[in-house]
């Protein structure tokens, strides 16, 4: 009830104000180049206690503060710490502004602005996940995560957040199709809108098995059938992901999901996003094509080891 509410006074701020562009087609066109770039968090900080919204002191207080302690051109004091920070501030995209809601958080439901808290046994998978990575880390490409294999970013989606970088995706339409392709690892989504079932539960993919169709100006995306080795925030194969994009200005586009993990989470939450539009183009993120860190970690690790031996 409070995703409902929110979305909708969302929609209803702008209702009258200006009717959404049309496809040939006769749809919401949701095309074009989007940026998530923001500067406020998935959850709300803990020392922000109930605090839901800023003030617009506040909000301009909070984004110098983070554009400051973000700032990657600030050297490590030590030497290994000004290794770790590879890249300098350039090649970074963070945002430099809070939402324009001046909310302490995406997450909108619960009200306190943080994930639910993973059930005992998703717990438990997750601690023997992180410990068996931990492990193996060196010994093989899958002891690392799904990003350094250049597989999937979970910021990229489903579902879409902010990340260091490459916050930008392009929507494209047919009658009967919708493209989202996203910046990060250069992943293309194609989303089909013609009442089609989800693939056969035995059937997994990396980002899902997603289904859409337009509530109203709202296009409404359906995602189930996650692989075992994916996981979001804590999810597992029972992820169901429900997205909403909406057309809310020529340059604003509402963006929000809900995750339903009832063997994951202890109850569903929702977050919530006004992309806004970019010049583009969105250039192709080569990941595979220079993934040299891969090979570099596991040959030092069998040159260590050699050195070494246990």
């Amino acid at each position: 009830m409070l995703r409902q509410s929110l979305l909708s006074v969302c929609i209803a701020m702008v209702a009258g104000a200006q009717t959404p562009p049309k496809t040939d087609a006769g749809q919401p066109d949701l095309q074009g180049i989007w940026s998530n770039a923001t500067i406020t968090p998935l959850e709300r900080p803990a020392d922000l206690g109930g605090k839901q919204t800023f003030t617009a002191e506040e909000a301009a207080a909070y984004e110098k503060q983070a554009v400051a302690r973000n700032n990657a051109d600030q050297r490590g004091t030590n030497t290994e710490a000004d290794v770790a920070g590879g890249y300098n501030n350039f090649w970074y995209d963070r945002g430099t502004k809070a939402v324009g809601t001046r909310r302490t958080s995406l997450i909108v439901d619960p009200g306190d602005g943080r994930i639910p808290a993973l059930l005992p046994e998703a717990a438990k998978r997750a601690k023997e996940k992180r410990e068996w990575m931990d492990e193996h880390a060196t010994d093989f490409p899958e002891g690392r995560s799904l990003g350094e294999r250049c597989i999937l970013w979970t910021t990229a989606g489903p579902p879409m957040l902010p990340g260091p970088y490459n916050n930008n995706f392009q929507v494209l339409q047919t009658r009967d199709r919708v493209v989202i392709l996203n910046e990060m690892i250069h992943d293309a989504r194609v989303i089909p809108l013609d009442g089609s079932p989800h693939l056969s539960s035995n059937i997994r993919l990396w980002r899902g098995d997603s289904r859409g169709h337009w509530d109203g100006s709202t296009l409404v995306v359906d995602t189930t059938n996650f692989s075992d080795e994916y996981s979001f925030r804590g999810s597992d194969r029972n992820l169901h992901l429900i997205e909403r994009f909406t057309r809310t200005s020529p340059d604003t586009l509402l963006y929000e999901f809900t995750v339903d993990d009832p063997t994951a989470f202890s109850k569903p939450w929702t977050a919530q996003i006004a992309v806004t539009k970019s010049k583009g183009p969105i250039y192709e993120y080569a990941c595979h094509e220079g993934n040299y860190a891969m090979t570099d970690i596991l040959s030092g690790a069998r040159a260590a080891e050699k050195k070494n031996p246990k």
